[in-house]
């Protein structure tokens, strides 16, 4: 074999191998983005505590605890292009223990037949940034909602519900 044609064959090997491991590297790199983007979201993030409120088990929630009713419950499903479906819980908070609220947290739950719950978050409804509440005055109401994200479209969503977790007046 001549001289220039082993030349143009190793120059061929190597453009070879420079496609090869380049594709390969972009192949896995659109593997990456497409199995970060796909995955749900992690339920390990921090649930909001509202500060300075009373919480079930005190004996002043125990008290004016069970004097803020939510009610009206209504849930509604939406699927997502991820594959996933976000479920919308929404309520009217009413306001029955004669002082005005400064501080309302609550918590939505899905739970399956079994009543396990599949999914929960917690949220401060009072203050609240998007509906612009900063209190909520005796015998007065409010509309509260909790969405939860990344739930499974095969997942058993048998009830949900809206419960009081904080109370803070002002």
């Amino acid at each position: 074999m001549s001289q220039p044609q082993q030349s143009i064959k190793e120059t061929d090997n190597v453009r070879r191998t420079i496609f090869i491991v380049s594709g390969l590297l972009a192949a896995l790199l659109i593997a990456g983005v497409i199995y970060f983007a796909t995955r749900p979201a992690s339920n390990t993030a921090a649930q909001p505590r509202l500060e300075g409120a009373i919480r079930p088990g005190s004996s002043e929630f125990d008290e004016h605890g069970k004097n803020v009713v939510i009610d009206n419950v209504e849930a509604f499903k939406s699927p997502r292009a991820l594959g996933d479906q976000i479920v919308r819980i929404q309520g009217v908070a009413h306001n029955f223990t004669g002082r005005t609220l400064s501080g309302l947290e609550i918590q939505g739950t899905v739970v399956d037949s079994q009543k396990n719950p599949v999914k929960q978050r917690t949220v401060i409804a009072i203050p609240s940034r998007a509906t612009g509440a900063n209190e909520l005055a005796p015998n007065r109401t409010m509309q509260v909602v909790v969405n939860l994200e990344g739930i499974r479209m095969d997942a058993d969503l048998a009830n949900f519900r809206i419960d009081v977790t904080g109370v803070r007046f002002k």
